[in-house]
């Protein structure tokens, strides 16, 4: 005999689950978790970056190994910033050392520079058991938070840091996340608001939806080369206090995916406008030792605030976040990097702390390899010149990879590409026909999302559609990296060229 059995769960969802009856027990037949219940904030998360563009890429890679006939014959992803997966080459000395420290054999190996030895040992030395293999504080090795504060000392000229505010993290991504669990709170018209700018990096809306956070929309200015404006801060705020309570600024410099870099000037009206509206702020600043255009330079959002004067730098509370896996390192895959606290309440502070030990501790190898970023070769060293050299010409191909792309871009009429003044992306406007739009529509997918799957299928060039990444209405865009090597970009741009001018045609 089976029973139908009825349930309605707290959030008003209903479900049946059909119950067998046999003669000793009840065996269930049902899922126990299923689309009906499961946490609904996970159902809302979204991450464009690798969407279903992005699954439907994989997808080709496979059918041309199966031999299925393309017109072309390799998928290119040029919709994430995967360094080393885009043939950028890693640095030697930082390979060197999470060499040594893996395997602690190779220190007796002359092959290896002395300097390399004694950044190994040193680091073991602070590792239980001497091994990368054994866990560290939950905050992060403590030789390594005090490299980490005297790299930040050295970059903002002086200013102070402590090494207990900083936090070691998963790369950014996982200090971004974990300071957003700390702030959101309340219900209804009292819960968390945070503002994040439009176009943005997915990873905020994702865990904004995953919090059950407010999502707070500040425009960028495409049109002065998405600049931020204190005015539109303060339209999308007053805006918002209808309906939550504003809380959490998140700004991210160099920006991605619109590539600009803030002006000093730009970043003191931030604080200002933070002070004023008794605003946390949150300062994305991985991409800081990528800065091109001439006129640009990166400056951090601590170092200003303290050269503000106390007025400020004794009241705005900020963090403020660093990675391994972009700059000239590009180290990805090992998920490394920092934040710092500034003006946190103590008390809070505590809980923070409690909050990264639930996780034990990010990965110890990553923490090398931070430590590597902040603490690299000096020029008396053997390993300096290598060192240097590498550094300087991954970010001098980068620079010219940025003017390329952004001049050949604008050569194709209906696209029009802003500067790449920092980061690793460009964010150009697309011009799409009418017919393209109306098209898109019937199949139920944004108009850029249509445009960039016809892209991948057409010609295997993979890029994520502006709509990931929110953008004005009426207005259309795809984000793609300068990643690729030089010869393949230009291959990529040409395509791109080509495969524009041939779908206006289609659809004019």
């Amino acid at each position: 005999m089976n029973i139908l059995f009825y349930t309605l769960n707290i959030y008003g969802q209903h479900s049946f689950q059909v119950l067998e009856m046999t003669e000793n027990s009840v065996v269930h037949r049902g899922k126990v978790l299923t689309l009906g219940t499961m946490n609904p904030s996970v159902k809302r998360v979204e991450y464009a970056v690798r969407g279903p563009i992005v699954q439907r890429a994989v997808q080709l890679e496979q059918e041309l190994k199966q031999g299925i006939q393309k017109p072309f014959t390799e998928v290119i992803k040029a919709n994430i910033g995967d360094c080393h997966a885009m043939g950028q080459q890693p640095i030697t000395f930082f390979r060197q050392v999470l060499a040594l420290c893996c395997y602690p054999d190779l220190l007796e190996d002359n092959r290896f520079p002395e300097d390399t030895k004694t950044r190994a040992r040193r680091i073991l030395q602070a590792c239980g058991g001497g091994s990368l293999g054994s866990y560290s504080a939950s905050q992060g090795i403590e030789i390594v938070r005090q490299d980490v504060a005297r790299y930040i000392e050295k970059r903002d000229g002086g200013i102070p840091c402590n090494p207990d505010n900083i936090y070691l993290t998963t790369g950014a991504s996982d200090g971004i996340t974990t300071m957003l669990k700390l702030l959101v709170s309340g219900e209804g018209s009292s819960r968390t608001g945070v503002m994040i700018s439009i176009p943005q990096y997915p990873l905020y809306s994702a865990a904004l939806a995953e919090l059950s956070a407010v999502q707070i929309s500040y425009y960028l200015d495409e049109e002065n080369c998405w600049s931020l404006a204190v005015g539109e801060l303060q339209h999308a705020l007053e805006a918002a206090r209808q309906y939550c309570r504003p809380r959490v600024l998140c700004i991210i410099n160099p920006g991605n995916p619109t590539g600009q870099v803030q002006s000093r000037q730009c970043i003191e009206d931030v604080i200002k406008f933070a002070a004023e509206q008794n605003l946390f702020l949150m300062a994305d600043e991985v991409y800081q030792d990528n800065v091109y255009a001439d006129g640009c330079r990166f400056h951090s959002f601590k170092k200003v605030l303290f050269e503000m004067g106390s007025k400020y730098s004794d009241q705005v509370e900020l963090v403020s976040f660093h990675s391994t896996s972009k700059c000239y390192m590009g180290e990805c895959g090992f998920r490394a990097g920092y934040m710092e606290v500034v003006n946190m309440d103590p008390e809070v502070k505590v809980q923070l702390t409690k909050l990264v030990s639930v996780r034990l501790c990010p990965p110890v190898p990553g923490q090398v390899l931070l430590d590597l970023v902040v603490n690299p070769p000096l020029p008396e060293e053997p390993s300096y010149r290598t060192f240097f050299e590498e550094r300087s010409a991954t970010l001098a191909m980068l620079a010219e990879k940025a003017r390329m792309t952004q001049q050949i871009l604008n050569e194709v009429p209906g696209i029009t590409c802003n500067p790449v003044q920092g980061a690793m992306y460009t964010f150009p406007r697309i011009q799409l026909p009418p017919k393209a739009i109306a098209q898109a529509k019937e199949k139920g997918q944004a108009p850029d999302m249509f445009y960039c799957m016809k892209l991948l299928e057409e010609t295997g060039i993979c890029l994520v559609p502006g709509s990931g990444f929110g953008q004005r209405d009426g207005t259309y865009h795809f984000r793609m990296t300068i990643l690729p090597p030089t010869d393949k970009l230009k291959i990529v741009l040409a395509k791109i060229k080509e495969f524009h001018q041939s779908f206006t045609e289609q659809y004019s």
